[in-house]
């Protein structure tokens, strides 16, 4: 099978897992664990922030992040289709006891004009406005990266009205090689910033969540809180930072991967559906359904050997990634392009 589903699927290389093995560890509830303390201590510097702290997951790093920066009955101003607001459970209302306010848009962006008409009056009548969400690269959006200026733009109007940021950062390394602009560029505009490691970067778990020392005081406390304080987790640091260390250049062929995809599915189905153009290592794909559906067209790839997601009543996603050639893709794209041309 070729896995398309998503670049959480990789699995570790074989020089990952003989870091891991060799990894030094120790108690990291303690905080004695030295690997995840050298983690944190290379990602709080790389996201140009005073520091980080390790975490299982992805929806724990946005999860705690919106706890430790709220207090219940707050509200949390978010784009519509971000990930936190569509795929982490209902969690905020859960675990915080905030609520989300969607901006709807068409691009993944939060403009300012936009944002300061989200914020709400100081009045007893209405949730307070307290944190702001972005998410780059955007999910939803087919890995579109928010572009540096923009995002700068929205967090001066967050600012302006004494709001926080919080940067979904899941994918941010592959905007960072897309673009050249360093990950610091971005992660230092916000409040706190979470990036994953389970994804592209090919290791078996694991998420950063970073800010200031002040900030992470309160986060450690919310790991704890929500089931998240871990032992000699050591073994799963070395694979972050081997990811790190090797992983983090060759993101570019993932993204030319997903160019190869877009450009051959939409050369040879162009007619039965739309391929959304996009910057990163995403591929979204809108399926005319009047053809064919998108569980259709994922039973029928899957009966030849690939593997898509149903992302939405109308789109199928493709993701590309270390585990998968460019070969692979080649031959991928040319039987999605049948199937959704055959219907």
């Amino acid at each position: 099978m070729i896995d398309l589903r998503s670049d959480t699927v990789t699995r570790p290389s074989s020089a990952m897992r003989e870091a891991m093995a060799r990894a030094d560890v120790g108690d990291d509830v303690f905080g004695e664990d030295p690997t995840v303390n050298l983690l944190q201590r290379r990602m709080a510097d790389l996201l140009g922030q005073e520091a980080a702290l390790f975490v299982p997951s992805g929806v724990m790093a946005n999860q705690v992040a919106i706890a430790s920066h709220t207090r219940p009955g707050d509200e949390v101003i978010l784009e519509s289709f971000s990930h936190i607001y569509n795929f982490e459970g209902g969690s905020p209302g859960l675990l915080s006891g905030v609520q989300l306010h969607p901006i709807p848009n068409d691009d993944g962006i939060i403009a300012p004009d936009d944002l300061r008409g989200a914020i709400r009056p100081t009045d007893h009548h209405f949730p307070q406005s307290r944190l702001v969400c972005l998410e780059n690269t955007h999910n939803r959006r087919g890995g579109k990266i928010y572009p540096l200026e923009q995002m700068r733009e929205t967090v001066d109007a967050a600012r302006e009205n004494g709001l926080k940021i919080h940067l979904d950062g899941a994918r941010l390394w592959n905007a960072a090689v897309a673009t050249g602009i360093p990950e610091r560029e971005w992660g230092s505009l916000a409040d706190s910033v979470s990036m994953c490691f389970s994804k592209g970067m090919g290791a078996p778990v694991g998420s950063i969540l970073a800010g200031s020392q002040e900030f992470v005081d309160r986060a450690h406390r919310f790991r704890k809180l929500f089931g998240g304080g871990m032992r000699q987790i050591g073994v799963l640091a070395a694979a972050a930072l081997h990811a790190l260390d090797h992983h983090r250049s060759r993101l570019t062929e993932d993204h030319e991967k997903a160019r190869l995809l877009e450009n051959t599915v939409d050369g040879i189905a162009g007619r039965s559906c739309r391929v959304y153009k996009g910057e990163t290592n995403i591929v979204v794909i809108e399926v005319d359904l009047q053809h064919i559906t998108p569980k259709q067209v994922i039973e029928n790839c899957q009966d030849r050997g690939i593997l898509l997601t149903g992302f939405g009543s109308r789109w199928i996603r493709a993701i590309c990634h270390m585990d998968v050639t460019m070969d692979e893709v080649r031959e991928a794209s040319q039987i999605i392009g049948e199937v959704l041309q055959d219907g």
